[in-house]
């Protein structure tokens, strides 16, 4: 909790911001989630942060400020900054074709029909390039989000998506025996491809990319316990991962393996550990135009671009993960753009606001209009499916879900001077 005399200063009603916490503890104590971090601040100050609950239940161990997460596809918006760096540099461009750098890639094919046979296919009608992977328009799929013979080939080619023993080169080799599910540049299809951006950019830079973010973005902006592995002597601060069981009525544990040392598979879609300390520090940067505390990572036009809507008309009516977010949401360079509030379960903020969230329900925020910054953070594992988004928006399925629209409506409910109405 933080100062009445701050929260008034930011334009907010301490009050109503403190009514969020109770409302919020109402889902630890009915059991539907184990523990809830979230933070909010505006013009770079803290206005209101809340440890709820527990990191883990059968231990009794409280959540704390610094309690790390696995934040999934939070990640994505990181890697994004990490390669319009090299686009500002002149390394790679937005036209060029990945092939440069991913061979494996070079020579696709495509599926006739996304959901049908894997040996009717047509050669790529052009090649994949650097946006196509920034905007998910590449045609390459998850396994979780494919259909028919698309999502075993999937699975038996590249594995586990989070955790993986394969070198970056044996991932890209297995990827490339797979045929596209659309062609390049068709639709937005959420897929692998931020996690193949991730492994260009190490080869661009010549080392893994892992070393590539420590030493160009975590460790500037100062993001000291962001990364693809966990040492030891911070696995006590690591949150642990829960499902609910509808039947049972209660949470179940999880329990993923960890990595014993720094892996060589670093998926830049979805594989970082971070916390609400540190996600700050990267969302602030965005926010403030690609700087942070006197250190510039991109020029303010870069992030303009990246916070500018790149899908078309016609793409912005296929669905994505079975509801219909282009509705409601743009999407530019790595980062969903909020235009509307209304039936947008996913965002909250003024228009050109930027979000994207992570599948164990980790969430964040960032509105430059009320120079406001939201994240939202829980351990809270549903299945994953190509149908999945309204599930995981509403919560049907997922009862601890519901509690992140609290968070949203609570926080802007209780901003007393909003430059902008959310619409």
């Amino acid at each position: 909790m933080t100062s009445e005399a701050v929260c008034r200063r930011r334009g907010f009603d301490p009050a109503a911001l403190a009514a969020i916490g109770p409302a919020l503890a109402e889902f630890v104590d009915r059991g539907e989630l184990a523990g809830i971090v979230s933070l909010t601040s505006r013009g770079g100050e803290v206005v209101h942060a809340e440890t709820i609950g527990w990191r883990d239940v059968e231990t009794d161990s409280p959540m704390r400020p610094d309690t790390l997460f696995r934040i999934a596809s939070m990640t994505k918006p990181i890697t994004s900054v990490a390669a319009m760096m090299l686009v500002e540099e002149g390394r790679i461009g937005l036209a060029d074709p990945i092939s440069r750098w991913v061979p494996e890639l070079a020579d696709v094919r495509v599926l006739r029909n996304a959901a049908g046979p894997l040996d009717e296919t047509v050669p790529a009608d052009r090649a994949i390039t650097i946006e196509d992977l920034l905007t998910h328009r590449s045609g390459i799929a998850y396994a979780f989000f494919s259909e028919g013979p698309l999502k075993p080939a999937y699975e038996c080619a590249l594995g586990d998506p989070a955790m993986n023993r394969s070198t970056p080169d044996e991932w890209l080799a297995a990827l490339g025996t797979l045929p596209l599910a659309y062609q390049p540049g068709d639709r937005f299809h959420y897929g692998h491809s931020t996690d193949v951006l991730g492994f260009l950019i190490g080869r661009v830079e010549g080392k893994p990319f892992r070393d590539v973010l420590r030493e160009r973005i975590f460790r500037p902006l100062g993001m000291a316990d962001t990364d693809f592995w966990l040492p030891h002597d911070k696995r006590d601060r690591l949150a642990s991962l829960y499902s609910y069981e509808e039947a049972a009525g209660r949470l179940a544990k999880l329990e993923p393996v960890m990595y014993d040392a720094p892996p060589a598979y670093t998926p830049g879609g979805g594989g970082l550990i971070s916390s609400a300390p540190d996600y700050h520090r990267f969302a602030r940067m965005l926010l403030r135009g690609g700087e942070l505390n006197g250190v510039r990572l991109l020029r303010r036009e870069t992030v303009e671009l990246m916070r500018t809507n790149r899908l078309t008309p016609s793409q912005r009516q296929v669905p994505f993960a079975g509801m219909p977010l282009w509705q409601t949401c743009g999407f530019g360079l790595g980062l969903a753009i909020v235009e509307t509030s209304i039936g947008n379960p996913y965002a909250c903020g003024a228009s050109g606001s930027m979000t994207w969230p992570g599948i164990f329900g980790t969430w964040w925020q960032a509105d430059p209009v009320n120079d406001l910054i939201m994240i939202y953070l829980v351990q809270h594992h549903v299945p994953v499916s190509s149908g999945i988004g309204a599930t995981i928006a509403t919560g049907r399925g997922a009862a601890g879900r519901r509690a992140l629209p609290i968070f949203q409506s609570g926080t802007y409910a209780a901003l007393s001077d909003m430059a902008e109405q959310t619409t």
